[in-house]
This record gives C-alpha cells, structure tokens and sequence, in this order.
C-alpha cells in the first residue's frame, strides 16, 4: 500500500510471552449495590484467576528486515479472564424490571413503543461544537488526558439543577456513613470529605440536550487555618450529547443523561452509584466498547484534521490461542495513518461503514503481507489515536479538547442503544 511505502526508521520488534505461576489481578467490575437496589437482582460477572510468567523470543532476521516499514509489532501473551456467558439483550431487559416500580414501568411501557434502532450505515466526521465554546477552561481540562469508566445510565427522575447544594450535603454524609461502615451520621456534620455538584456549560450538542454536570470528592485540610480546598479523590460526570432518540421517549420529571464517565476508586463509584439509584430511581451499567465499535472510532478519529499529532495511531489485537492469550501491538505513524484514509474516504463530512471496513481491511492485508499474521482471525481490543483512545472493556481517554463534543456524541449512542 502506498501510504505505508515511507522511509520512516521505527523499530520493528516481537515478543512472545507464555507460561503459568503467577497469579495476575482480576479485571474490575461495577461494584455490587446493597440490597433494596434496584439493581440487586442483576448479576455481575465473575472472573476466575489468572496466572502468568514471562519468556521473551528474539526476533527472527525476516521481521528485522522489515523495519523501514513506519509499524511497530508486539506480540505479549497474557491470560484472558474466562468470563460467564452473558445473558442475551432480551433476557437482560428482562430482569433489568423485576420488581420495577410504577415509576420504572411506566418509562419502559414509552421505551416498547420506541423500535430498536440499529447502527447506522454513516455518521458524520467528528466537529467541534460552538456550545464547547461556553465551557469553564477550568473544568474543560479536568475532563482531558484522564482514564475515564464507561457506564450507561437509565434517565433520573425529579432531578433538579438548582438543588445541587443539598445534593452535596446529602450525598457527602451518605458517604460518611458508608465509610463508617452503617454508623449514624447526621447532614451538616463536619466530614474530612467535601462533594462538590457543578455543571459543565457547553458539554452538549444541541440546545435540546440537558446540561452535562460534575460530581467530585474533595478530602478536607485537616488544619483550621487553611481554607483551600483539598486533593480530589474521585470524579465523575454526566452528560447528553445529540440524545434525540431517547429525550424524545421520556416525560418531563425525567433528565436524560445516559452517559457516566468515572475517574477514581471503584468503591467510591459504587458508593455513589447506590445513592443515586436510591435518590433518582436510576440504573448503571458498564458500557463496554465493542470491537466492531472500536473500528467505528479508530476510522472517525483518524479522519479528523489535527493542527498537530500528539500522539501515535496504534491498534491491539487478542489473539484467541488456548490456556494463554496473545496480544499484538500495531503502531503506525499518524500522518500514514491519515493517507490511507484519505485514499479511502470517499463521501465528504461523513464516514461511511463500507469505508471503516476498507480503512480497516486496508490494515489486515499490510500487516499479513509482511508478518504473514491475520489480523482478521483476532479480536480488537483497543484504538489510540490523537484524538482518543478507548479499550474494550470500557476505558477511554480523551486527549484532544477540540474533538470532546464529537468523541462524546458517538459514546452516548452507545450509551442510548444499550438502555434501549
């Protein structure tokens, strides 16, 4: 392929790790809720141990031939986490309203007369947005270069901007109580912890789309001298961008906010996640990314125009070989990257699926033409790119502010499709 034919000198290596012994820590999941949730009667997934050990391989002198290529190919083996089947949608809908309450009944009787939407054949080029123009730069950089956990999020019944005050003190003593394991605390103690409710103006895509706001922790200076505020210990925020499917299916005592990205220890995210399933009649659930999606991203990201690239457009692969699992690492240069879309691309201002699998092809048939691997027996598990980089099991972060709104769109159809 042409736009891989460069003279770029990046190093070329393989590695090969296999073995058994060491037992490796087990993937994170959403926190078990407390019984009288609503989510009690879901199941979450369990993962049995893993183990490894490390051996490395030389590279073989035909791989080293091919290091004027621009692609730098890692072969790591690990021990994939054997996971229960999960449950088919329907079944998982299912059980998701055992038990609802008339409330939660009366929002899936208006989700049954919604049809199940699919992906759709194009969507548009990421673009900035001139709402981002009205958000806080202050707030704006807590939201970059960050590793974020995906979580979708059924709509919040009665829930109110302007009673984020109370909010704060309510929530910061359910934390209180949670952490003194069940002890009484009373609102308005003077906790060693401080949370903080905010919106984030201009996280959104339309004017129709409810305003995006901020949750944080803040430990407290324990010296009565110093008044500043004190380290943040966790962060999470909620927003809707361009959620026409589902604001249009809900009635107005529901705030539509189906994505929730999370920043921080897990036991403070299930922590807060009871208290505003309790408080707003609201569900979670891990929003995994699936490999076809993170094709979807890695074509979209790539065709977006970059003043400058700050980082390296890089793939990995899960190879499915039994007891060890084996993980192929793929860099390319990002100016390469965006010549081959560019050869591609087609229909102008959108991305096309018929293009994202040619993108993607494109990929498969320059690497088995030089490592004689297919690339298209694997799983992808994970993009980066300038613009962002997400992971399968529903990690992303995002790097580049001018492209925030159009990374956020495509993660709240997700969102919105997985509610449905």
């Amino acid at each position: 392929m042409t736009p891989y034919s460069s003279a770029r000198r990046d190093t070329t290596t393989v590695q090969r790790q296999q073995g058994a012994g060491q037992q490796a820590h087990a993937l994170p999941v959403f926190p078990r809720f407390p019984e009288g949730s609503r989510g009690q009667n879901r199941k979450t997934e369990e993962i049995s141990p893993a183990f490894q050990t490390s051996q490395t391989c030389r590279p073989t002198s035909s791989l080293q031939k091919e290091r004027h290529h621009g692609i730098l190919l890692t072969m790591d083996s690990y021990d994939a986490p054997e996971l229960t089947p999960r449950q088919d949608a329907s079944s998982r809908l299912k059980d998701f309203f055992i038990g609802a309450t008339p409330l939660q009944k009366r929002l899936e009787s208006v989700r049954k007369q919604t049809s199940f939407i699919p992906t759709p054949p194009r969507r548009k080029i990421p673009q900035g947005s001139q709402l981002q123009e009205d958000v806080d730069p202050q707030k704006f950089a807590v939201l970059l270069h960050k590793q974020w956990t995906l979580y979708s999020l059924t709509p919040l019944y009665k829930f109110s901007y302007t009673d984020f005050k109370e909010y704060s003190k309510l929530l910061t003593a359910f934390i209180a109580a949670e952490k003194k394991k069940g002890l009484a605390v009373e609102v308005g103690d003077d906790f060693n912890i401080k949370v903080i409710f905010s919106t984030l103006m201009g996280v959104k895509g339309t004017e129709r789309d409810p305003e995006a706001f901020l949750v944080q922790i803040l430990s407290k200076s324990q010296l009565p001298s110093e008044h500043k505020e004190g380290k943040v210990l966790w962060t999470g925020w909620f927003c809707c961008v361009f959620g026409d499917s589902l604001l249009e299916t809900v009635s107005e005592d529901f705030t539509c906010l189906p994505l929730f990205l999370a920043n921080g220890a897990e036991t403070n995210t299930a922590i807060i996640g009871t208290w505003f399933q309790k408080t707003f009649d609201c569900y979670f659930r891990p929003l995994a990314i699936s490999s076809f999606n993170l094709s979807w991203m890695a074509a979209m990201w790539t065709a977006c125009k970059m003043d400058h690239y700050m980082a390296t457009t890089e793939f990995l692969w899960s190879v499915p070989c039994s007891p060890h699992s084996l993980d192929i690492s793929y860099a390319i240069h990002p100016e390469d990257a965006k010549a081959l879309w560019d050869n591609v691309h087609k229909t102008p201002g959108e991305v096309t699926q018929e293009e994202v699998d040619l993108f993607m092809d494109c990929l498969y048939s320059h690497f088995h033409r030089h490592f004689k691997i297919h690339l298209s027996a694997t799983r992808l598990v994970r993009v980066s790119t300038s613009v962002a980089s997400a992971h399968t099991d529903g990690k992303i972060k995002i790097l580049c502010p001018k492209y925030l709104i159009g990374v956020l769109a495509y993660l709240t159809e997700l969102a919105v499709f997985q509610i449905e």
